[in-house]
């Protein structure tokens, strides 16, 4: 592996590494179209059976996907809407899924986490590979490793760290099979290990925020549907870009640089980043 190569290969995370049960975590390898480069797009927030600019953004997603020529597909979590999947043979899979991203570009592997919304419902229907045998692109699971050669992802639950839905539950069902103890659970504590981007979804937006103290890059994809909420909270950290509407990211990596951009629900540019080993050029 050359020292180009070898710059993604480990340093770009989709989210923190559980430093004690990493080597126990499934992995799953994927080869890339072009051995130089990957290119992928990433949503999240958006099983809605086509509603509020669902379909509209799976239309703009497939076109982008088919310039890109891309290699898989990211979901960041919230699959399903209200609450999740009622059993394996909920029709919402397909109604939500199967018969919205139709495009070709989007006939590819798309790989999975759960968001609180899905934990409203069966989880395990969700987990379950029998999903996979009705539709072959779908993969989801709690926590994994992909290989995608020029990158490693980690995908990492991070629902059940969230305190208030196991004590604040507003009245709504949680289903926490194969994770309680909560406490169990957390002991497997998240650990920053040289990770360079955090990706998620669950707020109903387009954002990159930056640390102030590291080189960390936050970017948020959960405009897969339903948005238009009007909150945004300051952070300490900077905000280098924030869209409340519907939209999603495309990524291209190579060994040496790493470049996104979030698009609308018309597949239009809103604003792009390229990150080398400085991390620091901002388109």
């Amino acid at each position: 592996m050359t020292p180009s190569s070898a710059l993604f290969s480990l340093l770009l995370l989709l989210c923190f590494l559980f430093s004690s049960s990493f080597a126990t975590l499934p992995r799953f390898q994927h080869p890339v179209k072009d051995g130089d480069s990957l290119r992928l797009l990433v949503v999240g927030d958006w099983g809605r059976k086509g509603l509020f600019n669902q379909s509209q953004v799976a239309t703009a997603m497939g076109r982008i996907g088919e310039e890109l020529q891309i290699d898989f597909v990211i979901s960041t979590g919230d699959n399903f809407y209200e609450n999740g999947l009622t059993g394996v043979d909920d029709k919402s899979f397909e109604e939500s899924f199967t018969d919205i991203f139709t495009a070709s570009s989007l006939q590819t592997q798309w790989y999975s986490v759960l968001g609180n919304h899905d934990y409203r419902g069966n989880v395990l229907a969700q987990l379950s590979p029998v999903l996979q045998r009705l539709d072959s692109r779908w993969i989801c699971l709690r926590s994994f490793i992909l290989d995608a050669e020029i990158a490693d992802f980690f995908f990492v639950d991070t629902t059940p760290f969230v305190l208030k839905y196991w004590n604040e539950p507003e009245n709504r069902h949680y289903d926490w099979r194969e994770v309680a103890p909560r406490d169990q659970y957390i002991d497997n504590l998240l650990k920053e290990n040289g990770v360079d981007l955090y990706i998620n979804g669950h707020d109903h937006c387009l954002q990159h925020i930056s640390s102030r103290g590291s080189q960390l890059q936050f970017l948020t994809s959960g405009g897969g549907s339903k948005a238009w909420r009007g909150t945004y909270i300051p952070n300490d950290d900077k905000l280098q870009f924030f869209y409340d509407g519907q939209g999603f990211m495309s990524m291209e990596l190579t060994g040496w640089k790493a470049e996104m951009r979030f698009y609308d629900v018309f597949g239009r540019v809103l604003y792009g980043l390229s990150l080398g080993k400085e991390f620091k050029s901002y388109l």
